[in-house]
């Protein structure tokens, strides 16, 4: 059995042990009682996800600098939304993450280019 079968038959297993508790996980981290969604935790101060956010649609980056201003209101204030305003779990949707993972791969292509070596 090659390393990869393992190793991927190594992440399904992780995956199914660990998935029940990832609702539990994401309740506990308080990000949906402020409002926010999973991918407005992800750090900005990257290249790459500079060029994601800026490939956003603009009406999601208009929602995501609400959901910012509300979520820093809010721990001013030291409070949390009402439940009905809470982010729902069918609510939170990787919105960035697909567009993030397609910057870095041409980031990746495009420094392959730039490194490559030309042999006469």
């Amino acid at each position: 059995m090659s390393l990869n079968r393992i190793f991927a038959a190594g992440q399904s297993v992780l995956h199914s042990v660990l998935r029940p508790f990832s609702g539990a996980f994401a309740n506990a981290a308080g990000y949906r009682r402020l409002g926010l969604r999973y991918d407005d935790l992800l750090i900005e101060e990257t290249d790459a996800m500079q060029e994601a956010i800026r490939r956003l649609p603009e009406a999601e980056q208009v929602a995501r600098a609400y959901r910012f201003r509300r979520a820093f209101q809010l721990s001013l204030t030291h409070s949390e939304l009402p439940k009905e305003q809470w982010t729902k779990p069918n609510e939170d949707i990787r919105y960035l993450t697909p567009i993030l993972e397609e910057v870095e791969r041409e980031f990746a292509e495009r420094s392959a280019f730039e490194h490559m070596a030309i042999r006469k």
